[in-house]
């Protein structure tokens, strides 16, 4: 993706006191779209979820459920169906049918790592930092995708919406979680969000991230992003270093 000017929506974040900058030792990175290029692979899993519910494409219902579905990327995927589905049994057999169906596409070879990803998270992990991966799919499905992009050792900590309560985004309850987990900062203004969603950005905000960066990357623009909280906006998860440097400067 050609790069695209760092915009910022606030002067200095992480300077909300006055005080100079303690380090931001704590960054929590989304998955897919952020760190993770999937290709679409959610549409075509909510639609052999869909089917299994009897919701066959091309029909008006499915064209409104995967409306909905779109604007609601980086929720935790049992909330959308919850949604969709209304009854809790229809919900958890749609999340059990999209699940299988992203797993078997991941294992098919149909994720990447984005970009500059990994050279991002080993340059903050080598920088004394604190990287942890947060996903909205259920662990297994997690696991598959760190499986796929031999990623199992790349952090110290993987997260989905099952260790956090069972709440995923827009809740910031992923993020507290890792920073209580980890240990890694003590103050929440120390902590880096960066996602490709609305609901990535909600999440960092209602937390008190120092730093909420949206990368253009994957399911939302820059107006979306920044409108629903973003610090700033970055072409790529790979500029992300850069940011929080000189953040610290």
């Amino acid at each position: 993706m050609a790069s695209t000017p760092t915009t910022s929506t606030t002067s200095n974040p992480s300077r909300t006191d006055g005080t100079p900058d303690a380090r931001l030792d704590l960054v929590v990175l989304d998955m897919a779209g952020t760190t993770v290029a999937d290709g679409g692979l959610v549409e075509e899993a909510f639609s052999a979820a869909a089917r299994h519910l009897g919701v066959q494409p091309g029909t008006t219902e499915h064209s409104a459920q995967l409306d909905y579905v779109r604007a609601t990327m980086g929720e935790s995927k049992i909330s959308v169906f919850r949604h969709l589905f209304g009854d809790e049994e229809k919900a958890r057999q749609a999340n059990r049918a999209f699940e299988e169906a992203y797993g078997a596409l991941v294992e098919g070879g149909r994720v990447a790592p984005l970009p500059g990803a990994r050279e991002a998270v080993e340059r903050l992990t080598a920088e004394g930092r604190t990287v942890v991966l947060t996903t909205g799919f259920a662990r297994t499905t997690q696991d598959a995708i760190l499986a796929a992009l031999g990623w199992q050792d790349l952090v110290p900590l993987t997260l989905c919406p099952a260790h956090a309560g069972g709440r995923g985004r827009p809740y910031p309850d992923m993020v507290l979680a890792a920073f209580l987990r980890t240990g890694a900062v003590d103050d929440v203004r120390r902590m880096v969000v960066a996602g490709d969603t609305s609901y990535d950005m909600l999440s960092g905000v209602r937390s008190g991230a120092g730093i909420v960066a949206g990368v253009l990357t994957g399911a939302h623009d820059k107006d979306q992003l920044a409108r629903n909280g973003a610090t700033h906006v970055l072409a790529s998860v790979a500029e992300l270093p850069d940011l929080i440097a000189r953040a610290e400067a």
